[in-house]
């Protein structure tokens, strides 16, 4: 079973090596739901790790509808990737409707090889999960990232297994969203090819003093503590699905 740790730092991207996993997702802006990462992260990261690196390409948080400033800024981003080593990019753009943007995402697929693309999970967003899974293979992505259409990826099971028996061993589905060592066994079970997960866990940081009444993400259950993948979470899902 394949195990991808999306991550948002250095440290959670070496924790997911050590862990077992043999991809990351690396992103920025987590308040945001994951953005692209800086060129500096991007660089440091593919200095420190052996495993398959891919880079979010997302210029910003909010909806997936791009203009064509946008797009520049995502082809001027997959060259970045690509410049420092990167295996892949995660990418998906839909039109204003929630159907699957074939044009523009074919364009970018192509623009991207021969780095792998991986369609997020924009994918939930969608109308029409079957018609968007057609729509996904005709773009040339190797893979769609999703939760089946839930609020995670245990609950969208059913889904997941009809996503999966459509696909065949023309695109590779990856379940993400929820996913743990609880609920990797469930999700093995239904022929899943891949898993994603945070594996999150939350340390109190460095900093001791902060001011009443002032947040900078208020989205962020306790934006004290600093996130990162913890290693455990992360073996303790692969144990599971082995």
């Amino acid at each position: 079973m394949t195990v991808e740790v999306c991550a948002y730092s250095l440290e959670s991207c070496l924790n997911a090596q050590e862990a077992g996993a043999v991809r990351v997702e690396l992103c920025g802006g987590l308040g945001e739901g994951g953005t692209t990462p800086s060129a500096g992260l991007i660089a440091a990261v593919r200095e420190h790790i052996s495993i398959a690196l891919y880079v979010m390409i997302r210029p910003r948080g909010g909806d997936f509808v791009y203009d064509e400033k946008e797009l520049e800024v995502m082809r001027r981003d997959i060259d970045i990737a690509r410049s420092m080593g990167a295996d892949g990019v995660v990418l998906g753009i839909l039109l204003s409707d929630g159907t699957v943007d074939v044009n523009r995402t074919r364009t970018l697929v192509q623009y991207a090889h021969p780095m792998g693309v991986t369609f997020h999970r924009a994918f939930d967003l969608t109308p029409d999960p079957l018609k968007a899974l057609e729509a996904i293979i005709e773009t040339g992505a190797e893979r769609i990232l999703t939760s089946g259409q839930q609020s995670t990826a245990p609950q969208g099971v059913p889904l997941l297994a009809q996503l999966v028996q459509r696909a065949g061993d023309r695109i590779e589905i990856m379940a993400g969203g929820g996913v743990s060592a609880d609920s990797g066994p469930l999700l093995a079970g239904i022929g899943i090819h891949a898993l994603h997960l945070t594996g999150k866990a939350f340390r109190p940081g460095q900093q001791t003093y902060f001011p009443d009444g002032i947040s900078m993400a208020g989205e962020i259950p306790d934006e004290h503590s600093i996130m990162y993948s913890d290693p455990d979470r992360i073996a303790a899902l692969l144990r599971a699905v082995s």
